[in-house]
């Protein structure tokens, strides 16, 4: 039993760690909101400036930003969730010559860091008439993200009860049927979890764009508010911190949309039954 004054102190501890967290995004977004010309000082707010936002908007670039980004995040979750499904179920439950040295292979995707592979990656879709395209972002990012996928649905299926797969299949279910009709809807937290991270993950992605796209049609959010704030509003914090807001902003939805299948999933498979 955990006392009264634990309860206490582990809320205390719970709630500097929280404010920490917080106070350098309240900041930004306070700076956000300050008089672009006064003198901007981090973390305070002096009004409520929103023509920051329509300068960082129409002068950044950002609504091309902002759609690249929206296209490539959501091509990247979508197929790397659909074969990681199918791959972390295949490891998990499927037993066949090869699949643990194979597992294996996909964690490679995992352990090599995209700054070891981005020149030959650059040469190799420069040959091929990827680079500027979409694609030049896609393929990579979905490669990483079935790897990590791939060990992410592993763990769950393997944590699923094994009477319910033995009852479907008494009653005659194919391993197809088992995967899309009975284990799918219970892996709906780790889905949407795995979903999250993926797309922060590809959001926040800055060499690949930085490497392989010219184009500034092409490029994506992260890669337009560096070059935004390193060159065209070098002088204007209250600007920088209004474009950071925007990029921020997609990742905050979706996160507090999905928190609470974030969190399910984040404790799926800690204590099995």
């Amino acid at each position: 039993m955990t006392s009264r004054a634990e309860q206490s102190l582990g809320y205390v501890i719970l709630g500097v760690f929280s404010l920490l967290a917080l106070a350098p995004i309240v900041g930004i977004l306070f700076t956000s909101l300050q008089d672009p010309d006064g003198i901007a000082s981090f973390g305070a707010l002096n009004g409520l400036h929103f023509e920051n936002f329509k300068t960082a908007w129409v002068e950044g670039n950002f609504g091309a930003y902002l759609k690249s980004s929206i296209i490539v995040s959501v091509s990247v979750v979508v197929v790397a969730t659909l074969f990681s499904i199918m791959a972390g179920y295949a490891f998990g439950l499927m037993r066949f010559r090869g699949s643990t040295v194979l597992f294996y292979v996909f964690l490679l995707g995992l352990m090599v860091p995209t700054e070891a592979i981005i020149v030959p990656l650059y040469y190799d879709f420069r040959d091929v008439g990827l680079t500027n395209t979409y694609w030049a972002l896609i393929l990579p990012q979905i490669g990483q993200s079935v790897s990590f996928g791939t060990f992410w649905m592993r763990a769950f299926f393997r944590s699923s009860p094994r009477s319910l797969i033995e009852a479907a299949r008494i009653d005659g279910a194919s391993s197809w049927e088992v995967l899309w009709r009975v284990l799918l809807p219970q892996a709906r937290p780790a889905i949407t979890t795995m979903c999250a991270l993926v797309f922060v993950y590809t959001w926040n992605e800055f060499l690949l764009a930085l490497v392989l796209i010219q184009d500034p049609d092409r490029q994506t959010a992260p890669l337009g508010l560096s070059f935004f704030a390193g060159t065209a509003r070098a002088g204007d914090p209250t600007a920088v911190a209004a474009a950071s807001v925007l990029v921020a902003l997609p990742i905050i939805i979706v996160y507090v949309f999905l928190q609470r299948h974030f969190i399910r999933g984040m404790l799926a498979g800690a204590i099995k039954e």
